[in-house]
């Protein structure tokens, strides 16, 4: 089965896997790749890229919004095959590197199966390769300051609580938002649909990712475009309040 590839703006398309998404750039064949889906989505990753107009071997950079499988599950694969750089915010190198795994553990699991959805997903999770080993071998901290060279020109948006390291992406030039696991439109573990925090497993520390919503709301931007979930079209800033709002 093939991903769902949507054009969100010019060069700019939003990917939706099985239950994780990922963001291609492009400019002429060149393509920023902001992550990567689980290990089982490699196929689906690839045929995304030609479906719009790129490849492997063009892609200039794999960027990481955090290191959970489903989102780092072929920087390695890209890295080693076509010597892709993969970068990540410095206080989530390590975590890309597995020096520490912050995820949600079996015994988390099992304790919300009673939760709607939980079981299925997790049945999902652990076939996709949800707990393989996705370690990437030389992950970088983003090389500059503000917006990056690459197509996109992506600025990389600390955004931490997810993840220590977790980054969004603000692309000014589409008017859109890269929002990784900071702020989803729907996960199959939610009944919620729209703007929202994932639910409080997920998060290594929710205080900070509540913190971070406010980080987001400070971006302009119309385009939401999550890890999880469809695009969200509408502000960026009410998006993330209701998000707040809704976690409280």
């Amino acid at each position: 089965m093939r991903a769902a590839v949507r054009q969100v703006a010019n060069g700019t398309y939003l990917v939706h896997g099985p239950s994780t998404n990922w963001v291609i750039l492009t400019e002429g064949d060149a393509a920023t790749l902001i992550d990567t889906g689980y290990p089982g989505d490699r196929e689906r990753l690839l045929d995304s890229l030609a479906r719009v107009g790129s490849s492997p071997e063009a892609v200039t950079a794999v960027l990481i919004t955090h290191a959970h499988n489903d989102h780092l599950g072929s920087a390695q694969y890209l890295r080693a095959t076509h010597g892709t750089p993969v970068y990540a915010h410095e206080a989530e190198v390590p975590h890309v590197r597995r020096d520490f795994l912050h995820q949600v553990g079996v015994g988390q699991v099992l304790r919300n199966a009673w939760r709607p959805g939980v079981a299925p997903w997790a049945v999902h999770a652990l076939r996709a390769g949800g707990t393989a080993d996705v370690a990437v071998a030389a992950p970088e901290a983003f090389p500059t300051p503000g917006p990056l060279d690459l197509p996109g020109r992506p600025v990389p948006v600390p955004t931490p609580g997810h993840t220590d390291g977790h980054c969004a992406f603000h692309l000014p030039g589409s008017g859109a938002v890269v929002s990784g696991d900071a702020l989803v439109s729907g996960h199959p573990t939610s009944r919620i649909r729209g703007p929202q925090l994932l639910p409080d497993m997920f998060h290594h520390e929710r205080p900070a990712a509540l913190d971070s919503l406010d980080v987001l709301a400070k971006l302009d931007g119309d385009l939401l475009l999550p890890g999880h979930g469809p695009v969200h079209e509408g502000s960026v800033e009410d998006a993330a309040r209701l998000a707040r709002e809704r976690a409280q």
